[in-house]
């Protein structure tokens, strides 16, 4: 038998509290451990993109205190190489504390210290755990507070995915719609008011319809990526800014913008910015009104193409996957239902912004961590929704016949004729018309003087769909 020593799978690790044993091989320490323990609720770590935004902040920090002379060359490169890792990828499973977790998300600010001046100490010659050269407080943490790095960092990740996800697939979206309705710009078919028929409408209107709805989301979308370059960064503990160096934050800001390709700056009034969440409400609430113009557009798809018999049927969308497990051959508008759930959490997800950010005390909001991940989970939601209902929906989609062999026998083609006839006499004509089976022409045959000539031109839908001459949308 051997008489080695089999060595410990642990470490002990002490913070103000008291010590714990930390595994031998986790390169966070005390402060995270606690954490992870004392908040065994949901299972969901914080958002990668949120992690990623955070690091790329600690990387920054650490170079302008090397150049404000507080960091030395050797830790400024130790720390940046161990974030350069962790924007790599890398790292992932040392980021395990659960989004429900302290208010402030300090917990999340020193697993990620923890984390970063660990590794920069074994680059540095040390072991993980270590506090030195690189101390996870004194130098990763440098001119910082919990309290303003957190929300900078909520801010940095949702610009970063808005930037990367959200506005190319509204992009996507719109150009595909807009072409649609280029495509479609022929086809004319009943118009419809409180799911009642209408006058005539161009299909190719509709679908102008909805890619206008996408265009003033991406401007309204704009507004919001204005609201949140304002960041607490540089206010420290109370917005007061104690323990910073005046120069940091600015510098600091700069660095994340050109890095990330976004635009962050220092904010003129530190003392709102991180005893509020109205910011991240406010683009909440743009991110719900962009959720709610694809909702209609959604289920106004659905709608057009139901049946294909016994609905309206207006429409074909593409088959991607078999309808039922138990009627052959049914094809059902899966990809429309994919979106309208996206829609819904998003919804969702303005519902527990709104809660969180309503809960503010003095100089803090305790709400942070669940505010950045429902509102990153709205931007990528929504962005990958947007794009996947442009590939496997819009971009198949076709006319049918239906839409245009229904127009002659709708009744709401007296319209034309009020001008005329004056709306009395053009309402008992569609009332007959109802009653009777027969079409509105054959109708005003019998009870007008108006000859079949005038008749073709007041019952032409082709110019009751553009009265006022407008024409078919540029392309985009």
């Amino acid at each position: 038998m051997s008489s080695a020593v089999t060595p410990s799978k642990f470490r002990n690790e002490k913070d103000s509290i008291g010590p714990l044993e930390v595994p031998m091989d986790a390169y966070y320490g005390v402060q995270t451990l606690r954490a992870v323990r004392n908040f065994p609720i949901s299972g969901l770590p914080m958002p990668w993109a949120f992690i990623q935004a955070h690091a790329l902040l600690k990387k920054a920090a650490a170079l302008v205190n090397h150049d404000l002379g507080l960091l030395d060359e050797n830790r400024k490169n130790a720390i940046c190489r161990a974030v350069d890792e962790i924007a790599a990828g890398g790292l992932r499973d040392q980021f395990p504390i659960d989004i429900y977790q302290t208010g402030s998300g300090t917990s999340t600010n020193m697993n990620l210290n923890e984390v970063i001046a660990s590794r920069a100490n074994e680059f540095l010659g040390g072991k993980r755990g270590d506090k030195a050269p690189v101390h996870p407080n004194d130098h990763v943490n440098m001119g910082q507070s919990s309290n303003d790095t957190i929300p900078t960092s909520l801010h940095v990740a949702v610009l970063t995915e808005m930037k990367h996800v959200l506005q190319p697939g509204l992009k996507k979206l719109h150009d595909a719609l807009l072409q649609k309705s280029r495509e479609l710009w022929p086809v004319i078919k009943t118009g419809r008011t409180h799911l009642q028929d209408a006058t005539p409408i161009r299909l190719g209107q509709e679908f102008m319809g909805f890619a206008g709805q996408l265009q003033r989301s991406i401007k309204r979308l704009a507004v919001a990526e204005a609201e949140l370059a304002e960041v607490a960064l540089g206010g420290t503990a109370v917005g007061t800014g104690i323990n910073a160096h005046p120069e940091f934050s600015r510098a600091v800001c700069a660095l994340i913008s050109q890095w990330a390709g976004i635009k962050v700056m220092e904010t003129d009034n530190h003392f709102q910015a991180q005893s509020t969440l109205d910011s991240a409400a406010f683009a909440s609430g743009i991110l719900k009104t962009i959720a709610i113009s694809l909702t209609k557009i959604a289920n106004d798809i659905r709608w057009m193409s139901c049946g294909p018999r016994a609905g309206l049927g207006e429409i074909e969308i593409p088959a991607v996957q078999p309808g039922s497990s138990i009627m052959p051959g049914k094809v059902n508008p899966v990809i429309a239902e994919s979106l309208l759930m996206v829609c819904q959490r998003i919804i969702g997800n303005d519902a527990v912004i709104t809660a969180a950010a309503s809960t503010g005390n003095f100089e803090l909001i305790v709400a942070m961590p669940v505010v950045a991940a429902a509102l990153i989970e709205s931007v990528v939601l929504l962005g990958r929704a947007s794009a996947n209902f442009s590939d496997q929906c819009i971009a198949g989609l076709t006319a049918t016949s239906r839409g245009p062999e229904l127009v002659e026998s709708g009744l709401m083609l007296a319209t034309a004729l009020a001008p005329v006839i004056g709306y009395e006499t053009a309402a008992a004509i569609a009332k007959e018309a109802a009653k009777s089976g027969r079409t509105i022409r054959q109708v005003a045959v019998e009870r007008t003087t108006l000859s079949a000539d005038q008749l073709n031109d007041l019952l032409n839908p082709a110019t009751m769909v553009e009265p006022s001459d407008r024409v078919l949308p540029a392309a985009g």
